[in-house]
């Protein structure tokens, strides 16, 4: 039953093999995810929204007009009575109104507080940029560590199913010389105990396989999650040529939270400024042409009507208004020392991080190096052991420990890999040249 389940095993991995159609690369997969993903969307949308707010008219620069019109009317009925004891009546007397209008308001001058507003507005469509900027490396870090995993995973797929080989072929010598009476049924039980535990770790590692390509077609926002990807890199390549000093400066110029945080304390300033604009005096345009019509059924006139133009000029400027505005100032002054002390917090974290990022990157750079001799020294040990074995000079226990330690050697080479090209996708993202590197012209 055993063997039975190993061979579904494998062949639910030949399976998804097959399944597999167009071959795709890390770049297509970030396009992809670039145009599908649901969080860049609406990221996008919020850029659109401040860059739409950026205009003069939002500021207050441009005058408004307002155009009315209305109608009013009244039906009456009214009943008189004299002292000489007569009544005099009238019923349904009618009176009409129409009016209609055109206003212009316009604020010419209030203390540089439209300049201060529309710069802010400008800024805040430069953080819209900057925030889905932020987003998009965000995503390509988060597809780019998926990808490599998936990699990663379909390595470790391969070591183990070569382990699972191997272990048939040694259960195969096993049962052979069980059959001639040159091994005990002792060495048979472990052959397939040993086979049966490299079975299920196969059908394990099926199940990592498809929870990563599942992952990567959600950050694709695939509709079909479990569509089978064949990918175009079958190994993991870290780059080892990256440049500490060139990464650092690049991070100071081009890092977006570094960037934004720059952006904020250039609002805050911009604040203080619209604050000191209420120190000024302004002045006000106002104009109008209205029309006016009345009908009515009694008095002397049956029909009036006027029509005009109006117009008028306000200035001031605000004497006191208990000590609001230079409370505003004094806080507006506070708001931009804690935003410059915000922006030196975070670049001295920025520099704590691209220093830790360095150590781990450049160790792991040691220990891959490291591993892939291990691997080759594991591959031969085993190669003897396997000879040895075969010749009957060499316990079952002991040519485990070679299938082990070669098995163990691969998966370290392979996690060393892996947490090189973290390190790597790491700083190349404090770096701010994460879509430089990964998104080539």
């Amino acid at each position: 039953m055993k063997r039975l389940l190993c061979i579904a095993g494998m062949a639910a991995f030949l399976s998804i093999a097959s399944q597999a159609q167009e071959t795709v690369s890390l770049k297509r997969c970030i396009e992809t995810g670039l145009e599908n993903n649901y969080s860049i969307r609406i990221i996008r949308n919020e850029q659109a929204i401040s860059s739409n707010n950026a205009t003069p008219g939002n500021a207050g620069y441009l005058p408004t007009a307002d155009l009315s019109g209305g109608l009013n009317g009244t039906v009456t009925n009214a009943r008189d009575e004299r002292k000489d004891g007569t009544v005099e009546t009238s019923g349904g007397i009618a009176s009409e109104t129409a009016s209609a209008g055109l206003t212009v308001n316009w604020t010419v001058f209030d203390g540089f507080g439209i300049q201060a507003g529309y710069a802010r507005l400008k800024e805040l469509k430069a953080i819209g940029e900057l925030n889905t900027r932020l987003t998009i490396e965000d995503f390509i870090a988060g597809i780019s560590s998926e990808y490599y995993n998936l990699v990663r995973q379909k390595i470790r797929l391969r070591n183990l199913t070569s382990t699972l080989n191997l272990s048939r072929e040694r259960l195969r010598i096993v049962e052979e010389r069980y059959l001639i009476g040159s091994m005990s049924r002792l060495d048979l039980q472990q052959a397939q105990v040993d086979f049966n535990a490299d079975s299920s770790a196969v059908l394990n590692q099926l199940e990592v396989l498809h929870r990563s390509h599942t992952n990567l077609n959600r950050l694709m926002a695939v509709e079909n999650v479990e569509e089978r990807i064949n990918q175009k890199d079958s190994v993991i390549h870290p780059n080892p040529f990256l440049d500490e000093v060139d990464l650092w400066k690049s991070a100071m110029e081009t890092n977006v939270t570094l960037l934004l945080a720059k952006k904020n304390q250039l609002l805050s300033e911009l604040d203080l400024k619209k604050a000191k604009s209420r120190n000024y005096p302004y002045l006000r345009l106002n104009a109008g042409y209205n029309y006016n019509g009345n009908w009515t059924e009694t008095g002397v006139n049956d029909f009036q009507r006027r029509l005009g133009f109006t117009y008028g000029v306000t200035a001031g400027i605000s004497v006191f208004d208990g000590f609001n505005r230079k409370r505003e100032q004094r806080n507006a002054r506070i708001e931009i020392e804690n935003r410059e002390l915000r922006r030196q917090e975070l670049e001295l974290s920025l520099r704590t991080d691209m220093s830790n990022q360095w150590m781990a990157y450049r160790n792991n750079l040691n220990l891959w190096a490291l591993e892939k001799e291990n691997v080759l020294a594991a591959q031969e040990n085993y190669r003897i052991a396997m000879e040895r074995y075969r010749l009957g000079q060499l316990s079952g226990i002991e040519l485990r420990e070679a299938q082990n330690s070669l098995l163990n050697a691969e998966e370290r080479q392979s996690i060393a890999e892996y947490a090189t090209k973290l390190c790597e996708i790491s700083l190349l993202q404090l770096s701010g040249q994460i879509t430089d590197y990964l998104l080539p012209a």
